[in-house]
């Protein structure tokens, strides 16, 4: 448990931060399910206009330090290509 005075802050201002890293990292994860419903659903139009919303809301989570950059690239890149492949 934390006992000098900055240490008690620095708790307090690490369960604020969680809750706005879940809220942020639960809105990336929404979007991106999007893009894989608009996948599965064959409807290419769809997935497409969904990958194009998801892209810069993967890339605030980069800016904002939930997601590391390689990982939203990783999956930027690979959803393009199911995309892509859509008949």
């Amino acid at each position: 448990m934390a006992n000098t005075p900055q240490s008690k802050k620095r708790a307090r201002q690490m369960v604020a931060r969680t809750s706005v890293n879940k809220a942020r990292r639960s809105r990336i994860r929404t979007f991106l399910r999007k893009v894989e419903e608009a996948i599965a659903s064959g409807d290419k139009n769809a997935a497409s206009a969904a990958l194009q919303a998801a892209q810069p809301e993967l890339m605030r989570g980069v800016s904002k330090g939930v997601v590391h950059k390689n990982t939203a690239a990783r999956k930027i890149s690979r959803l393009a290509s199911r995309v892509k492949a859509i008949a």
